[in-house]
């Protein structure tokens, strides 16, 4: 009893890490989007040198996982929460990597005068923030049916990346001199797109940490 008592205390840590990870893969997302519409390089150069702690916290997320499996011989669904939690991380640190190259949007266009104001890829960033937070959240409490729901709000995602795509297309169409902007703010809806993308796979883990079974969710 006591060994099992302390495997859910390790557990419960693991998933507390992991909740601190998603933390700071969010505010890296918030600083990306947030350096873009106020063309502050300070800010997107902090994402870019926090990326580091995001890999260390990766890193220790896979050793003390890699630890349980070794010394605790976990199968069932003790099995698939370790499993998950290393997807997860996995995700993070891949959402952590598109924040990066958002930031480098910043820096790349730093010298422009935006065309036109920045609308729709903000709101697709404060979808990106929710829909990572909110995935976290059903992780923490292993509800799969708050993750089904979640997962679909990445089509809302799609959309605005749609509109930003055909928005930007005429745009540089019309003035070839926009072109090196242009671009540049599409990587950046892509960056955030695939964020997304990414907590849809997180939602899917959750569906197989509780119920056994890979769901695909969009």
């Amino acid at each position: 009893m006591a060994i099992r008592s302390q495997f859910g205390e390790k557990l419960n840590e693991l998933h507390q890490e992991l909740l601190t990870m998603g933390m700071m893969v969010e505010e890296a997302v918030y600083k990306a989007v947030k350096s873009l519409l106020d063309k502050d390089v300070v800010l997107a150069k902090s994402v870019i040198d926090g990326d580091k702690a995001i890999n260390d916290a990766e890193i220790g997320i896979e050793k003390t996982c890699f630890s349980l499996i070794a010394l605790q011989q976990p199968v069932g669904s003790d099995l698939r929460r370790i499993a998950t939690t290393l997807k997860v991380a996995t995700d993070l640190e891949r959402m952590a990597d598109h924040a990066v190259s958002f930031a480098k949007t910043t820096i790349s266009l730093k010298d422009e005068t935006y065309a036109k104001p920045l609308i729709d890829i903000p709101k697709m960033g404060e979808l990106v923030q929710k829909i990572v937070r909110d995935s976290l959240s059903a992780y923490i409490k292993m509800d799969h049916e708050a993750a089904a729901e979640i997962a679909k709000q990445d089509d809302v995602i799609d959309e605005y990346f749609n509109k930003v795509f055909s928005d930007l297309i005429e745009l540089m169409g019309n003035d070839k001199n926009l072109i090196h902007q242009g671009s540049h703010l599409l990587l950046a809806a892509q960056y955030l797109e695939r964020i997304g993308d990414y907590a849809t796979n997180i939602c899917e883990w959750i569906v197989y940490m509780s119920v056994g079974k890979m769901v695909e969710l969009n």
